[in-house]
This record gives structure tokens, C-alpha cells and sequence, in this order.
């Protein structure tokens, strides 16, 4: 993990299209606002985890209906 610190107004880069600016810090909390290409899809972690969670378990839920099909 590469930890880098900024101060309100700056930025950091990546892949050469996805910008990170820090808007504002109060306390503990920190806002930041992300440009990125329309086809880069940006999530907040927790909600990340639940669409991949949905994912795995429409897989698993429709496999075994698939095998069961299968299988008469």
C-alpha cells in the first residue's frame, strides 16, 4: 500500500485518468472528489463488497439451479 498525505486542494494521479482531489477535512473526515472516465466504475468499499458478494452468490444460487436442471 503506498500512503501519501495531501492537504486540502491537492491531488494525486492515477493511470493517467483518474484524478483524487481532497475537497475538505473536518476532524477525522476527510472529502474527496474523483474524475475519472466514464467507463471506470468508482465505489465506495462497502458498497463494493456487497455488489461482489450479490455476484458470487447469483453464481452459486444459479449454478446449482442449473445443475439441478441438468441433472432432472
Amino acid at each position: 500500500m503506498l500512503a501519501l498525505s495531501r492537504k486540502k486542494n491537492e491531488a494525486l494521479v492515477i493511470n493517467n485518468n483518474v484524478e483524487i482531489t481532497v475537497l475538505e477535512i473536518k476532524g477525522e473526515q476527510v472529502k474527496l472528489g474523483i474524475s475519472a472516465p466514464r467507463e471506470v466504475p468508482v465505489y465506495r468499499k462497502e458498497v463494493y463488497v456487497q455488489i461482489q458478494d450479490s455476484n458470487q452468490e447469483a453464481v452459486n444460487v444459479d449454478g446449482m439451479e442449473a445443475l439441478k436442471t441438468l441433472l432432472g
